[in-house]
């Protein structure tokens, strides 16, 4: 998608209200290891599909939601689809400013399913003004608010839609009718990491390395912006056409400029033991419980499996002792990373800028063999 490529950068301001008091998320779902298929991703052919009006049953009473403005959109409007013919508004005179544009159903062709959630599914569409390509995200309102998750989608949309990195999913804007939700999301047109992990079984230690590298640089760019992810696991990442990651599903997300939360969320496996350690309501937590999830990442990606899974109470347990067992069989760097991510003490976790600096990182991100490799294994 070269057309992604002329985008300027989203804003560095992400204005998003502070929830630090929130008490009201939902209870924690064990983990869930079932997906959307996603088959072979097409540009060139959109067989036309009508979306639904409404999977879900009507509440005897809809109460309105109501959704974030679209500011993200009116102060970068030019960077918001490859179809405005705004120039750079890096160049442009400050004072100059652009008229957002409006979407609407309208403007796109609606190709195949490309998975389905809780509370929608997301569809390949194409601009039918430009042949953009992106992926159309329609969310049911009647289904958010039975599901109660109204402020979560609301605070999904405001975090995403200021978010500029390689390796996070760009929301490039939104819009609504009576009864549905249209999110404008960057294509990734390979799909689930987590289906590649499932098919591959592990991921041989080079190309696990380079996706830890791009999901530290990603995890950085958000830190940098006060962003805490906080559900981070292979379900919400996807694969783009070039085989490069994208951090997605920033439904737990959160912007906490004072760096502090206490609100229980994410999934089981990957829950630091900050989040779930007794007398959690008085025990803030930082930004360092995506480093937590990151060292599990990383060993799931190695091993194949969690490092904590099992029941539901035997996983907390085990988390809460750093209860884990590393095959002799990897690499003494490897086992060393993973060792310094996952430590009880959030503040003696290795941080990003170290990660990126790893021997691990280093051994499998250079040229040479590796690189050929790699090279090789994109090509399939």
């Amino acid at each position: 998608m070269a057309d992604v490529q002329h985008l300027s950068h989203a804003l560095e301001g992400v204005s998003v209200q502070d929830e630090n008091y929130d008490t009201t998320a939902p209870p924690v779902p064990y983990k869930s290891k079932s997906i959307a298929a996603n088959g072979p991703q097409s540009r060139l052919k959109l067989p036309l599909q009508k979306i639904p009006s409404n999977a879900a049953p009507k509440p005897a009473q809809l109460t309105k939601i109501t959704l974030p403005s679209q500011a993200a959109q009116q102060r970068s409007s030019a960077e918001s689809r490859p179809s405005d013919s705004s120039a750079d508004p890096i160049s442009q005179p400050q004072e100059v400013k652009q008229k957002p544009k409006q979407y609407h159903l309208g403007m796109f062709e609606i190709g195949k399913p490309l998975g389905k959630g809780k509370f929608g599914r997301v569809y390949l569409a194409r601009e039918r003004a430009s042949g953009f390509v992106c992926a159309l995200k329609v969310l049911h309102k009647s289904e958010l608010q039975q599901g109660k998750v109204e402020k979560q989608v609301r605070r999904e949309i405001e975090i995403q839609s200021n978010l500029a990195h390689p390796h996070c999913l760009r929301l490039y804007g939104h819009f609504h009718d009576s009864k549905r939700i249209f999110l404008i999301l960057e294509f990734a047109g390979k799909g689930e990491l987590y289906k590649h992990l499932r098919k591959a079984g592990k991921f041989p230690e080079w190309q696990a390395a380079q996706y830890i590298a791009q999901m530290a640089s990603a995890l950085k760019y958000l830190h940098k912006k006060h962003v805490m992810h906080r559900d981070i696991k292979p379900e919400n990442i996807l694969v783009g056409i070039h085989g490069e990651i994208k951090i997605s599903d920033f439904g737990w997300s959160v912007h906490a400029p004072n760096n502090r939360r206490n609100t229980m969320c994410g999934t089981l496996d990957y829950l630091p033991p900050e989040m779930i350690k007794p007398g959690r309501e008085e025990n803030w937590y930082t930004e360092k419980v995506d480093l937590w999830s990151l060292g599990v990442l990383t060993y799931e990606f190695l091993v194949g499996e969690a490092p904590f899974e099992d029941t539901p109470v035997m996983t907390q347990r085990r988390i809460a002792k750093c209860d884990m067992s590393i095959p002799p069989n990897l690499s003494p760097e490897a086992r060393d990373l993973i060792k310094r991510l996952l430590v009880l003490d959030p503040e003696k976790r290795i941080s990003l800028e170290d990660v990126e600096t790893h021997p691990w990182i280093i051994k499998h991100c250079v040229k040479g063999e590796r690189a050929y490799n790699r090279a090789s294994f994109e090509k399939k």
